[in-house]
């Protein structure tokens, strides 16, 4: 009778069990530097379902041994094998926690070429569909992303020496006007690495809060943290006008001006050294250089009072006789943002630096009772048209009168925070129909009227087979 080697069968069962645990579409992350095994390499696997790359291993002991500590005498240490040509340092029965995975990537997305670059009416027609009104900021922001493409194909294939700046925008414009919302649907539209940050939480170097190299860092992860990707893309700073410089302070302004000064040379174009899967810089995180040159930036803020700056530089331009401007004609005026100038932004605490990074200014009218109205109906994502569908899902057509929109586009204006007003008040009036309505099932549509609005009457509502 042949003997069987026993143990080599098993051996191979478990190895061939092992494969196929670990082979599940996902990818091993460094549990230092966030990073995945398809960007740093095969992964050490430590006791306790714990992975470090390479780099942060070899940073660990170095930082280790330069005390003197002698590892053969740590408890636990005949678990380790440091040798790193062995992989296999987790007992067979640990298994790696699902939080230290990620999901493998299918295949590699095909390069973009020249072809592929939408045209600013394309753009714009993409952006019409879910942005109403702001004719000129669309248009502006279109131009603007067409030519970041086309500078990203010229710096490959640049003969001629031609160098092509970048144009920053400054884009200005009243509370819930549509700035960021601008910005995030162009990001959704648009196949580019785009990262959003908001400029209240930077501070100078060395104070706490974010450094301003965190922004580069946002925009690093977006890009997957390819820093080709990532040299190409877009960083949109919200709120700008709140790091304008302080007019009466005793202390150090290390939010304001000294933040503007920081953010120079990211505007003109500059080599910094930004953390890898991370915000915080010390020696176990993996630092990256990425080259701002080719990174368009876009800032955005309200900037409250500065309408009354410009109306008093206006003013004081006003000439007497038949045929002056009276100086009360620019208190009804919509639109005085438009008649912005760099002068208006150093008198609101600029500095004439930063302004001059920012060469494209762009205005936001504020919102009327018809743009309101359309916001309300017209985009693809319109608010009425998110309850519609949620009550869709209980079999129950949701119908608005076209004057209960007037009515809530009149007491939007009122509250003076743009669009966002517009989600607080159906909020506040749908409440009671979310509620009631899927208590019965017989309802079989609703109808909100001006009446219900003002608390005059109740919502219409009609049972299901019931006529109109």
């Amino acid at each position: 009778m042949e003997d069987k080697d026993y143990t080599k069968g098993s051996n191979e069962t478990e190895s061939g069990q092992e494969e196929k645990k670990t082979d599940d579409g996902f990818e091993k992350v460094c549990y230092m530097c966030r990073r995945p095994e398809s960007k740093a390499g095969p992964m050490i696997s430590m006791p306790g379902g714990m992975n470090l790359c390479h780099s942060c291993m070899q940073k660990a002991f170095d930082s280790v041994t330069k005390s003197g500590m002698d590892f053969s005498k740590l408890p636990g240490m005949p678990y380790m094998n440091l040798n790193f040509g062995d992989m296999n340092m987790v007992p067979p029965a640990m298994e790696i926690p699902q939080k230290q995975k990620i999901r493998k990537k299918a295949q590699p997305q095909p390069a973009l070429t020249l072809k592929d670059i939408p045209a600013p009416h394309v753009i714009k027609g993409r952006l019409d569909e879910y942005v109403i009104g702001q004719e000129k900021a669309k248009k502006v922001v279109s131009v603007a992303v067409y030519n970041h493409y086309k500078r990203a194909f010229l710096e490959e294939k640049n003969a001629d020496g031609v160098v092509i700046e970048k144009s920053n925008i400054l884009m200005i414009g009243p509370t819930g006007s549509g700035k960021t919302y601008l910005v995030k649907t162009l990001a959704r539209l648009l196949d580019v690495p785009l990262a959003i940050a908001d400029a209240t939480s930077l501070t100078e170097a060395g104070y706490i809060g974010d450094d301003i190299e965190s922004v580069v860092s946002k925009l690093l992860a977006a890009a997957d943290n390819d820093v080709e990707r990532a040299q190409k893309g877009i960083i949109f700073i919200d709120e700008i006008d709140k790091i304008a410089k302080k007019k009466q302070t005793n202390t150090r302004d290390v939010s304001g001006e000294s933040v503007q000064q920081e953010l120079l040379k990211l505007l003109e174009g500059s080599t910094v050294e930004v953390p890898v899967g991370s915000n915080q810089k010390n020696a176990m995180t993996p630092m990256a250089t990425v080259n701002t040159d080719n990174i368009l930036f876009i800032c955005g803020g309200a900037f409250p009072d500065l309408e009354d700056i410009i109306k008093e530089r206006l003013r004081k331009k006003s000439s007497m006789g038949f045929g002056a401007v009276l100086k009360d004609s620019f208190d009804q005026d919509p639109d005085i943002l438009s008649h912005v100038t760099n002068e208006d932004l150093r008198a609101f605490g600029m500095i004439p630096e930063f302004l001059g990074r920012l060469p494209v200014t762009v205005t936001l009218q504020g919102l009327t009772k018809e743009m309101m109205v359309r916001i309300l109906k017209e985009p693809k994502n319109a608010i009425a048209k998110q309850y519609e569908k949620l009550l869709a899902m209980d079999e129950v057509k949701l119908v608005f009168e076209e004057e209960a929109l007037e009515w809530i586009a009149e007491e939007a204006l009122k509250r003076g925070t743009g669009a966002r007003a517009l989600r607080a008040i159906l909020e506040e009036f749908m409440l009671d129909i979310m509620y009631e309505i899927p208590k019965d099932p017989d309802i079989g549509s609703v109808v909100v009227t001006r009446p219900y609005l003002e608390k005059h009457g109740g919502p219409l509502i009609r049972m299901r087979g019931q006529s109109v």
